[in-house]
């Protein structure tokens, strides 16, 4: 048994351990990491931005309109890399939910709606719109969220009644009136406008309970003078 193992450390034996070694580690170690190297994956949900020292690789399009230029977007995936000249970045494209301020909205004939809101968007794949997001807008949610508040404030304003229409119908209409702006200023893409509490303000409330008849103004002959009092000692805030 001694000899036996003392033969496995000696001369040939010896030798042929090593490189049975030196193999396996290059095959496990070496390789995958050189792979690792030269090789990018982009996760389902992502994309990466070519750069180069920090900065993203703008390249411009011949016969473009648009002097902004696009940078290189790779797509979920493996693929080849030189990190000696580019690295990459990643940039999250999934979908997501930005709120709006809550805001006072006075509808066409003076009905005035407190509205909580919040809109569905994500990031364009493509070099063109990652481009302004990336670079052009610090905080793509700011600008597009004011752009999306406009819209709202504006499409109230011209409604009747008091009450809002339904979401799939506000938020087509929405979507409709503003989403190629958001689309050409943020790099993003609208997909969706959801009121998530519409109520209307104690303002309109206290005249309804306090006003004779509504907002008519003729007071009914079965009206009861100590009825609008109870109305507005039952008011609670609202919203």
């Amino acid at each position: 048994m001694f000899d036996m193992i003392s033969g496995l450390f000696s001369g040939n034996a010896l030798s042929v351990l090593v490189k049975t070694s030196g193999a396996a580690l290059t095959l496990l170690v070496v390789i995958p990491a050189l792979m690792k190297l030269f090789l990018v994956t982009v996760d389902e949900g992502s994309a990466a931005i070519r750069t180069r020292n920090g900065k993203p690789i703008i390249r411009k399009v011949k016969g473009s309109a648009d002097d902004r230029g696009e940078v290189v977007v790779l797509r979920p995936g493996t693929h080849a890399a030189f990190p000696i000249f580019n690295w990459y970045r990643m940039v999250d494209v999934r979908a997501r939910s930005t709120d709006l301020p809550a805001r006072s909205l006075t509808g066409d004939g003076g009905h005035q709606h407190f509205v909580h809101a919040s809109y569905d968007w994500r990031p364009i794949v493509s070099g063109h719109d990652l481009r302004v997001l990336e670079l052009d807008v610090v905080n793509p949610k700011e600008r597009s969220g004011n752009i999306v508040g406009a819209a709202l404030r504006d499409l109230v304003h011209g409604l009747e009644g008091g009450t809002l229409p339904t979401n799939a119908e506000l938020s087509a209409r929405i979507v409709g009136a503003c989403a190629d702006q958001v689309q050409r200023d943020c790099g993003i893409e609208l997909l969706s406008v959801m009121v998530t509490g519409d109520a209307l303000t104690d303002g309109y409330l206290l005249s309804q309970a306090i006003t004779p008849g509504g907002t008519t103004g003729t007071t009914p002959d079965d009206w009861d003078p100590t009825i609008p009092t109870v109305f507005a000692s039952r008011l609670t805030s609202v919203g």
